[in-house]
């Protein structure tokens, strides 16, 4: 925009020198409005060039469409660092500059609270990814007035699985409800998978499920049985390294065994 620093007035000569007089000072005046008016407009035009949040979001996106093909972005969000965005694919977390141009893996930490943020942010996409798998879609075991509950991912020939089913009175007794949830780590169609499938289609699937974790034969009738691979497919979503795993009510994911006392510290 041009940038007034004077403003040319005609007028009628009248009077020459009251007429002069008249149009100095109103030209003073305007030149001092132009200026305000054109630092306003200045600062209007600035605003306006600012990109939106939306289209801040779409850059990044593109900008990480050109450097990592194939990977589909789900959501982007402001995060608690200014000019960086957390990015979420599927259930995992990334951090990326403004421009698109850095990305960060790991987690952000509050150092006044102490708190993971990221890990904050993670619960609650495990906790909404599960919520429409009730207890008729697991295995349950707990006491007739639970004080907590867990969601378990199990493989029936993982060790420490074995371990802490075998310690299922403990945590029954302090008050835990375990819900089970199938993760044979060998993948479909494998020893595992079968056995898990077998306590599933078992009459007594909570007595089928001590069977198979003592390493006795477990079978059973044929029946649908595909909870065993939407349950896979969950723990394939929420990144499981291994089992067991174990979802806290707070959505928060413990990557392995916990004695009883641990786990009620934890919940």
């Amino acid at each position: 925009m041009q940038k007034w620093s004077a403003i040319s007035i005609g007028v009628l000569v009248v009077s020459a020198s009251l007429v002069a007089a008249v149009a100095a000072k109103d030209a003073i005046e305007n030149s001092v409005s132009d200026d305000s008016a054109d630092k306003e407009s200045t600062t209007v035009t600035k605003v306006e060039a600012a990109p939106s949040v939306e289209a801040q979001h779409e850059n990044i996106k593109k900008q990480l469409a050109k450097t990592l093909p194939g990977i589909e972005v789900d959501n982007i969000v402001e995060s608690p660092i200014p000019g960086v965005y957390e990015v979420m694919v599927g259930t995992q977390i990334a951090y990326v500059s403004a421009d698109g141009k850095y990305l960060i893996q790991g987690s952000i930490f509050d150092l006044d609270s102490n708190e993971n943020v990221t890990e904050q942010r993670l619960g609650l996409v495990r906790n909404d990814i599960i919520k429409n798998l009730n207890d008729s879609k697991m295995v349950v075991f707990g006491p007739k007035k639970p004080k907590h509950t867990v969601t378990v991912f199990t493989d029936i020939d993982c060790g420490y699985c074995r371990k802490l089913h075998n310690e299922m009175s403990q945590f029954n007794e302090l008050g835990i409800k375990v819900r089970y949830m199938f993760y044979p780590r060998s993948g479909p169609n494998t020893e595992s998978w079968i056995k898990a499938e077998n306590v599933w289609c078992a009459n007594d699937r909570r007595e089928a499920m001590t069977k198979a974790k003592n390493g006795e034969d477990v079978t059973s009738k044929q029946c649908d049985a595909s909870i065993v691979a939407e349950h896979y497919q969950t723990g394939r979503m929420m990144g499981l390294r291994g089992t067991p795993a174990i979802l806290l009510e707070s959505g928060e994911l413990v990557q392995g065994y916990l004695p009883a006392e641990q786990l009620l510290a934890r919940l």
